[in-house]
């Protein structure tokens, strides 16, 4: 399971992105950004950032620690901007925090990443459709010198249509995708081995595991998907779908 923390004090409204995040410093003595539950996107991308970002740790792409972390409602109450503190309050209860990297900086290709690991990253966001890749929003910090993978909220589009043609794993699995304007896409290396290094990696007990990690009550269900277990079953089948049938988006987008 993910770490279970609590937020101490909101610090700050990260207003870069739409869905507006916030820095909170939590009881571990850690900073966090932290993902509310409130806002307009919905659970479903927090859903989607536990498992882009966990499906990621197992490829060695680098991204920012995650943990569940609870919101009191005592800071909502203390936030004086009336915007953020609608937020707040909408979010109250069990929320998403990405570890804060601090002194990093947007990737704007002064310091690429390997070969390897660009190739490894557009492999990634062809497997899950992650469109929020490219030069207009390269969601990628430079930290330590080293990249590192942010903000995937915006993949596996799927489940926001459920439970009409979003459920349907086959039209999933053959979906192609356009890896053209990705940001890494100059300096990405052998792509046919970044396909056999994930496709080795992502076994079916990897993909249960990471689905597992997404904490039960952010799992809205859904005709025909009535509780927890059945919504984690379809989530595992769309993604092992869509890597048994790598020949009808991967060869195409490579």
């Amino acid at each position: 399971m993910l770490p279970q923390i609590t937020a101490t004090r909101f610090l700050t409204p990260l207003r870069e992105g739409g869905s507006l995040p916030g820095l909170v410093e939590a009881s571990d003595c850690g900073t966090y950004v932290i993902k509310f539950r409130g806002a307009g996107q919905g659970l479903k991308v927090l859903v989607a950032e536990v498992i882009v970002g966990e499906l990621a740790r197992r490829l060695d792409i680098r991204v920012p620690e995650m943990a569940v972390v609870d919101l009191p409602a005592a800071i909502a109450r203390y936030e004086a901007d009336e915007e953020v503190q609608d937020l707040l309050k909408a979010s109250l209860g069990d929320n998403l925090a990405v570890d804060f990297l601090p002194g990093s900086f947007g990737y704007d290709g002064s310091r690429t990443p390997s070969p390897d690991e660009a190739a490894d990253i557009l492999w990634l966001d062809a497997f899950t459709a992650n469109v929020d890749r490219t030069w207009a929003n390269p969601n990628l910090l430079v930290w330590h010198r080293q990249v590192w993978a942010i903000d995937h909220g915006a993949a596996i589009w799927f489940h926001h249509s459920w439970p009409s043609r979003g459920a349907d794993a086959a039209r999933f699995a053959a979906q192609p995708f356009d890896l053209s304007e990705h940001v890494l896409r100059d300096v990405a290396g052998d792509l046919a081995a970044a396909h056999s290094r994930a496709a080795s990696a992502l076994t079916p007990e990897a993909l249960a595991d990471v689905v597992a990690l997404v904490p039960e009550q952010w799992l809205e269900p859904a005709p025909g998907l009535d509780d927890p277990k059945a919504v984690r079953t379809a989530y595992v089948e769309h993604l092992s779908r869509r890597l048994e049938n790598a020949t009808a988006w991967w060869e195409a987008a490579s």
